[in-house]
């Protein structure tokens, strides 16, 4: 199990909409980046971090053409990936808007490189997405697909994963608050997802110069048990708060 909840995540950057890192007038190249905290990191509604506190970070470099190439990474705990205790996605992607519509789509690699060796845990996810603004909100529709793969298996050969999702945002006119919303569904059977799903959370931010403090209520509908932590026993995909920090420079 697998991108944050203030994730997707996988993924949504938020260095999409932060300052630049470094940026000449003249270069067609834009350098962002994000540090977070996170009281729990969910991925899909579903606890990465053993419900712990979790560091996160991200870098995106982007083009003018529309071309981009990121990096986002987080600690979790060793139940998600063979004992690793961190998670790497490298991301490829390009974005340009149509018509008031932004399209985005690109390829996503998941990493796991403190795994116990030999272990089947990365994986290629590709993604699509379109979003429009209506007034003050924006609304958003995407899909993510990996391919089969032995990282995926839940004991019977490779498996691959699709997973569909809606996404509402709005900025409260005038003011530093934001809201959203988020619905997903995933149809398969694999190691991300555990069985078919609908996971969905709705949140709220505060900006404050170049950070943003964020809420949101996160849950499932997976019966309750379906998917624990080996080592504690806790229920990873019951409905929890969570809590976040974010800087973006």
């Amino acid at each position: 199990m697998r991108a944050s909840l203030i994730g997707l995540s996988a993924i949504a950057l938020l260095a999409t909409a932060t300052p630049a890192l470094a940026q000449d007038d003249s270069s067609d190249f834009t350098l962002t980046g994000s540090a977070a905290l996170v009281s729990d990191y969910r991925f899909r509604g579903i606890s990465q971090s053993g419900k712990h506190l979790a560091a996160q970070a991200s870098a995106t470099i982007t083009h003018s053409s529309g071309f981009y190439g990121s990096f986002w990474a987080s600690s979790i705990d060793d139940y998600v990936a063979a004992g690793a205790d961190a998670e790497l996605d490298l991301i490829a992607g390009y974005s340009t808007t149509v018509g008031g519509v932004t399209l985005d789509g690109g390829a996503l690699y998941y990493v796991y490189s403190s795994a116990v060796k030999g272990a089947p845990t990365d994986f290629l996810e590709l993604y699509a997405s379109a979003k429009m603004p209506v007034g003050p909100a924006t609304i958003k529709v995407g899909a993510a697909y990996a391919p089969k793969s032995n990282a995926l298996s839940v004991g019977f050969g490779k498996e691959d994963n699709l997973y569909v999702y809606s996404d509402l945002s709005f900025t409260v006119p005038e003011t530093p608050f934001g809201l959203s919303a988020h619905l997903g569904y995933s149809p398969d059977t694999t190691f991300i997802t555990g069985d078919k799903y609908l996971d969905w959370n709705v949140g709220a931010t505060y900006t404050w110069k170049a950070a943003t403090f964020g809420i949101s209520y996160v849950d499932t509908d997976h019966k309750k048990g379906f998917l624990t932590n080996p080592a504690s026993g806790k229920d990873i995909a019951k409905a929890g708060v969570v809590l976040s920090a974010t800087y973006a420079f």
